[in-house]
């Protein structure tokens, strides 16, 4: 730890402190409590909102635009593969072992230093409003959707998900369908009744092999994928009912509104989402932090797996330390040094 900058140490002690918190979603309270008091030890003011916390920079001007920095403080629950405990966290060489550690404690910790370099810079070239959000693991209600008209007038957000520190300027949203097709129970035995599962089975071929027209240059096409089926009570019996799952995964060119219309003019059977506000999400190429990002050596993307971004109304990427292909599995991992760099990058992103 000694080869790191006296920011990345800081990070990696909060964040050893944090792993050492469980803090499953919707179980945030201790890890939210110990933000709040390490905050108000380090002279600030932050606001809190359920297991929400967030700070806003000291040094406010009104001719800069304002970025949120925003990374979650929950975990997923560990999965039955770890070695290690996954609450203890274990320094190993440059890896610092423990659930959340990439996803998102590291993003976290980086984006607070980041904060803490920043918020009161003449150079800086954003307001910045730092967000510890909950819920995320779970698109919960009480997470960063709770707090967004709370939060001063935002332009831009900034996710601090593990991607290699590379921008994904776009990532797919998401849609859950229930999926109901109906029938008229009769007896196997005899040429009677009318088996729903054979209906379903058509409505199931449909979801396989739809094509949406509209096919995104970073996230490609509209992804639809059945996931769950259950039907009928005993072997003799034609079932009149057939339940299954859709998992819809969205590009930027549609909202779930439009795929759901689109999806119940072509099934012939009930459809009924779980949700629709999980959107994807997306910021232009263009956008002047995206230059910078791309001056700077990043290399824009698109990415396939859901964040707090899909909750937010304005434009905003995804950029942190860690590998997303670590997250949500056994011995989970982040490296100090990605942490370091990380941090280096973010303050030379969003100087002037």
């Amino acid at each position: 730890m000694s080869q790191l900058s006296a920011s990345a140490r800081e990070a990696a002690t909060l964040l050893e402190r944090l792993i050492a918190i469980p803090s499953i979603s919707r179980e945030e309270a201790k890890s939210a409590d110990f933000i709040e008091d390490f905050l108000i030890k380090k002279g600030y003011k932050p606001r809190r909102h359920g297991h929400n916390i967030w700070l806003q920079s000291s040094l406010w001007r009104n001719d800069r635009p304002t970025l949120l920095l925003n990374a979650h403080i929950d975990t997923v629950k560990p999965v039955s593969g770890w070695v290690r405990d996954p609450f203890t966290p274990m320094l190993e060489g440059d890896c610092l072992y423990g659930l959340g550690s990439n996803d998102c404690g590291g993003g976290l910790v980086a984006l607070l230093e980041t904060f803490f370099a920043l918020e009161a810079s003449p150079q800086a070239a954003y307001n910045l409003v730092w967000l510890a959000s909950c819920e995320e693991e779970v698109s919960g209600k009480g997470g960063i959707e709770s707090v967004i008209g709370l939060l001063p007038p935002i332009d831009c957000a900034m996710v601090g998900e593990p991607t290699g520190m590379q921008p994904a300027i776009a990532e797919k949203g998401l849609m859950v369908l229930d999926v109901t097709a109906h029938g008229r129970s009769g007896h196997a035995a005899r040429n009677e009744g009318d088996n729903a599962i054979y209906h379903a089975i058509d409505a199931i071929m449909w979801f396989r092999t739809y094509r949406f027209a509209k096919v995104s240059p970073l996230l490609g096409e509209v992804k639809m994928t059945t996931t769950i089926i259950q039907a009928g009570t005993q072997h003799n019996v034609v079932p009149d009912r057939c339940t299954f799952t859709v998992d819809v995964r969205s590009n930027e060119c549609y909202q779930n509104t439009e795929l759901l219309d689109e999806i119940r003019k072509n099934v012939q059977a009930d459809v009924c989402p779980r949700s629709t506000r999980l959107n994807s999400s997306s910021i232009s190429i263009d956008h002047p932090l995206i230059r910078r990002i791309i001056a700077l050596g990043g290399r824009p993307y698109g990415s396939p797996t859901l964040s707090d971004q899909a909750l937010m109304p304005w434009s905003s990427l995804k950029m942190g330390p860690g590998d997303s292909a670590r997250s949500h599995t056994a011995d989970e991992f982040i490296c100090l040094s990605e942490i370091d760099d990380a941090i280096s990058r973010y303050c030379a992103i969003l100087t002037d």
